[in-house]
This record gives structure tokens, C-alpha cells and sequence, in this order.
């Protein structure tokens, strides 16, 4: 019998772990340098912390992987993570609370439910959380963030699509729908489900001249959500709070110079959002989004602390990524080759030197030369003792010490900076 794979999982190959390494290096970098900490939280989470706070759209919710965990006789459920930042607001309730302010990061799996087994079910993705601050500020940090990161990618086509929880839930309480419907609307609309504000009408034909554009809002600047601050300003004054918010972020991206799209149908994400929220595609393919959430550290117990995150789908980047930024810079690969027994230990030794100055080192087994190695370097048990050939242009030079093998390299790989070359990290 053929053994398969798990349906809805998928095994990553050499040049897909590639990518995927390549993707979380850029996103360590850069939230580092932007002062964020890494974090961890476990695969394995209780069902009522996704539960008992509201925190998941009921279709989310739905398809969670939740069994019971005993525990003599009796047991808690539990599920696997469906969700990133519901953990990492767990773990700043439990021991971080004290700290205040915290900038956050973290890469971590996922799982959902997809009853065909034709759609990922395991999901990796990397996400950052800013927890303690309620500012304008604070939400454009996120967003230059994560398109920083994106950029740094080099990915093309990027755009930035902008949409406001707080707005979208003051539109549908403004349109007379009971709060079940209100809620059932707004999960569409989480969901994704860009048709879900089509159709809506108020009960007040005089506010559909207001409502109607609202429900529609698209544009691309910040003067367009002034208009149309000003057109709703006495009828809708509930509605100034979110639209001043809304223009005070996409004012400051603006001055940056970020380019970006209004849609407020686009809102798709978490039920615990209650701000701005934003998402990230390139071409067709959404790549990442993120947003403001208040309400989640209050309803799971942490208090009156407000927070923001994003988080970016690696299994989608990894599409994405262009070839060329995956090629290894030249002169990087060295392939080892003992003549006999005798001289193993001499070929394990250079092997070590040569790793410890940055280069990445392979022996052969005897089962053919790889392709892809710049230098083939034999190790002799007669003068001379190391013979190096480059087989770019097929030249062969003699050393006779591991010093002598590395400024050869150096020198024809056209390194300069020969100490960052010679640091244990590469």
C-alpha cells in the first residue's frame, strides 16, 4: 500500500524550505530593527480562549480542530492554534501585563478545518503584535512595517487595501438591522464576503444618500474621507469619531508617501477587530492584513489595554518570491574530496576550518560531483597536499595550508570584507 500524505498538509522540498527560510530571515530582520521581540506560544491552546471572548467568526469557529484532553476523569478541550494573535494576547495577559507597552513577533503554524482536504489545513505565517498604545501613529507603524518587509522581499505589485471595523459596525447599527443580524453581516464581511453590504437599505430614504456612499466608500486619499466627513457631520455624527481616526491614519501614510486603496466592503480578518484594518496583496493573491483590536486583552480578563498587530502568509509568499534573490552569491559552495583513509581526518579538519570562515562545505560520498559547487578542493596524502579547482573557469591551484585554500577563495570570489567572511555566523 502507498503510503500519503495527510490531505490538506503538504511537505516542503529543499527549494520551498529555501523560500521559506528566506522569508522569515527578512521578517526576523526587520522587526528586529524596528525594536519588536520574538515570542512562542504552543501548538496546543483551550477551547474557551477562542470561545468565551467572541473571537472568532462563527465560520472560523466552525472549523477548528478541537478534541477533549483528559485528565484523570475529567478534561478541558482543547484545539490546535487557529488563530497567532489570540495566543500572543494570552501570553501578554499571563506575563506581560506589567510591562506596558510591548512590540511583538512571532512565526508559527495554524490550522484549520477544510472538510474537501483540497485546501491547506496547516497554514505557516508571520505576524507581529503591538500591544499598549492606541494611536494613529502606532497603526501606520504596523502597516510601514510590514510593507518594509514585503519590499525588502522584493515583491512586485504590492497594494495596500485600507477598511475601518469601527465604521463598518456604526454603518450597520445605523441601518436599523437587530444586533443578530448586525453580527451575522459583520462576519460576512470578515469572512470576506464582499457582497455582504450590497443591497442594505435603511428604513429612512432621506439617509440613503449618506449611508449608501459609505457603504461603497472607495477612494484613495484622505481628503475623500474629509468630504465625506463633512456630507454625514449632521446627520451621522456617531459616525465622526472613526472617520477622524480613519483620516488621521491614512494622513500619516500619505505624508510617507505610502499608496494605498479605501474600501470598506474589504474588511475581511478577525471579529475582534475595532479599528482600522488593512490588507496586503500582490497581484490577485492577499498576502497578509492585520488591524486594530481593543477588545481582545479586555475580554479575555487582561484589562483596558488596547493593541494591533498583522500577520503575513508565508505559504502564499513562498509563491511569490522571485528567483533571482534566492541565488547563493558566488564562491559560497566547496565540495571535499579525500584520496583515501588516511587522509578523512584531514578532509573533516579543513571541512570545520572552512565552515567556521562562512562557506558552505559538503563531502564526496562517491555518488557524483553536485552541480552547484563553485570549488571542488582534494585532499592528498602526497605534495602537493591540497589541490583547488574552480569550476567556473576550470583552474586548478595548490596549497598547502587551510590559510592558503581561503585566500585563494577569497580572492576569486572577489570578497573584500574577509573578517564578516570569518565570523562563525557566515
Amino acid at each position: 500500500m502507498r503510503v500519503q500524505r495527510c490531505k490538506g498538509t503538504r511537505d516542503l522540498s529543499p527549494d520551498e524550505m529555501a523560500r521559506f527560510r528566506l522569508i522569515e530571515a527578512v521578517f526576523r530582520d526587520r522587526c528586529l530593527r524596528w525594536g519588536y521581540q520574538e515570542v512562542r506560544t504552543p501548538t496546543i491552546e483551550y477551547l474557551h480562549l477562542f470561545t468565551s471572548a467572541g473571537t472568532l467568526t462563527p465560520s472560523m469557529l466552525g472549523r477548528v480542530y478541537s478534541f477533549l484532553d483528559w485528565d484523570g476523569w475529567s478534561g478541558e478541550r482543547v484545539v490546535l492554534r487557529p488563530d497567532g494573535t489570540i495566543p500572543i494576547a494570552r501570553l501578554y495577559i499571563d506575563t506581560m501585563a506589567d510591562k506596558g507597552l510591548a512590540r511583538l513577533f512571532y512565526v508559527t503554524n495554524t490550522f484549520i478545518f477544510e472538510e474537501t482536504g483540497k485546501k491547506t489545513r496547516e497554514r505557516w505565517q508571520c505576524g507581529t503584535e503591538l500591544i499598549g498604545v492606541n494611536t494613529p501613529a502606532s497603526d501606520a507603524e504596523l502597516i510601514l512595517l510590514a510593507l518594509e518587509i514585503l519590499n525588502n522581499l522584493k515583491l512586485k505589485n504590492v497594494t495596500l487595501r485600507l477598511s475601518h471595523a469601527g465604521l463598518i459596525k456604526a454603518l450597520l447599527e445605523r441601518l436599523g438591522l437587530s444586533l443578530e443580524e448586525q453580527a451575522r453581516v459583520f462576519d460576512r464581511i470578515l469572512d470576506g464576503d464582499a457582497r455582504a453590504l450590497a443591497g442594505l437599505r435603511t428604513e429612512k430614504p432621506e439617509l440613503d444618500g449618506i449611508l449608501l456612499p459609505l457603504l461603497g466608500l472607495k477612494g484613495h486619499s484622505a481628503g475623500f474621507l474629509k468630504n465625506l466627513k463633512a456630507i454625514s457631520a449632521r446627520s451621522l455624527p456617531e459616525f465622526e469619531p472613526y472617520l477622524n481616526n480613519f483620516i488621521d491614519v491614512v494622513g500619516i501614510l500619505e505624508n510617507l508617501g505610502c499608496k494605498y486603496q479605501i474600501d470598506i466592503a474589504s474588511g475581511a480578518g478577525f471579529e475582534y477587530y475595532t479599528g482600522i484594518i488593512f490588507q496586503l496583496y500582490s497581484g490577485r493573491e492577499k498576502i497578509g492584513g492585520g488591524g486594530r483590536y481593543d477588545a481582545l486583552v479586555p475580554a479575555m480578563g487582561g484589562g483596558d489595554i488596547p493593541a494591533s498587530g498583522f500577520a503575513l502568509y508565508i505559504d502564499r509568499l513562498m509563491n511569490s518570491i522571485e528567483p533571482e534573490i534566492l541565488r547563493k552569491p558566488g564562491g559560497q559552495s566547496v565540495l571535499v574530496r579525500s584520496e583515501d583513509d588516511e587522509s578523512i581526518k584531514e578532509a573533516f579538519s579543513v571541512a570545520s576550518r572552512l565552515r567556521d570562515a562562512g562557506y558552505t562545505v559538503a563531502f564526496d560520498l562517491g555518488n557524483g560531483e553536485p552541480a552547484d559547487r563553485r570549488w571542488l578542493l582534494d585532499i592528498r596524502g602526497k605534495p602537493p597536499k591540497y589541490l583547488l579547482r574552480d569550476t567556473v573557469d576550470s583552474s586548478q591551484t595548490e596549497a598547502q595550508t587551510p590559510d592558503e585554500i581561503l585566500t585563494i577563495i577569497e580572492e576569486k570570489s572577489g570578497h573584500q570584507d574577509s573578517l564578516t567572511k570569518r565570523s562563525p555566523s557566515g
